[in-house]
């Protein structure tokens, strides 16, 4: 058992942690002690609560974080191919800065303070997934040297697939992750991220995203579930 804490630079909404950044920490702890054909998948439970001791258990079987007696998410290893699907269709790295002059966050965002993709917030990855008119939405990312471990990766995996989806009309919160990454980021690379919407099912919206390098490999790729929610309960 560690601990760990999510510090305030790592908001999503104002009041909870950034979903892919605690997804992070759980998916990338948990892959670690995983066999090769398996990749973390990692569900929140809860709003993960910020600045505060927080106690993740890792074991083969799977991963659980918690808050004293309470499951902020829980990780568990799944078959490498339910990623199959989570590989976005390209573009270039001009072709995504043309696209994020159409990131709708940038009008009205429902987490205006969200660690990966809030306007509001100076320290975060300053994402703006903007969309492309087909369902996907791509952005750059040059990432800082302290911003290419695993775990920030995981972070860049979720809010542009986010934005695949009406989050204006339909205010979502991360609620699964599931991803797999294959490489780092060079610091000051120029990378583009992708994301994708697959489908909705009641309150849920299925989405993928993927993350490409300058020469257009693949860095990493991830599933995601959205729920939707009331922003004035998180905010």
């Amino acid at each position: 058992m560690t601990l760990v804490r999510v510090e305030r630079r790592f908001q999503g909404p104002a009041r909870s942690g950034n979903g892919g950044y605690v997804a992070g920490l759980v998916g990338t702890a948990l892959a670690g002690v995983l066999a090769e054909d398996q990749v973390p998948q990692v569900t929140l439970r809860v709003p993960p609560p910020m600045e505060v001791d927080l106690e993740l258990e890792v074991s083969p079987e799977g991963a659980q974080l918690r808050y004293g007696e309470q499951l902020v998410a829980g990780g568990v290893p799944v078959s490498a191919g339910f990623l199959t699907d989570a590989t976005v269709e390209p573009v270039s790295f001009e072709e995504a800065r043309k696209a994020e002059a159409g990131y709708r966050g940038l009008a009205k965002h429902p987490f205006p303070s969200c660690f990966v993709c809030g306007p509001e917030n100076a320290t975060g990855l300053q994402l703006k997934p903007g969309p492309l008119g087909d369902g996907r939405t791509a952005c750059t990312w040059t990432p800082a040297a302290d911003l290419v471990d695993p775990v920030f990766l995981w972070a860049a995996l979720d809010c542009p697939s986010g934005w695949a989806t009406d989050l204006e009309g339909r205010p979502s919160v991360l609620g699964q992750l599931t991803a797999c990454t294959d490489a780092q980021p060079q610091a000051g690379e120029e990378c583009v991220i992708l994301g994708q919407l697959l489908g909705t099912d009641g309150r849920k919206t299925l989405t993928a995203s993927t993350l490409y390098d300058s020469d257009g490999r693949v860095l990493a790729r991830a599933r995601a579930t959205w729920i939707q929610v009331d922003p004035a309960l998180f905010n």
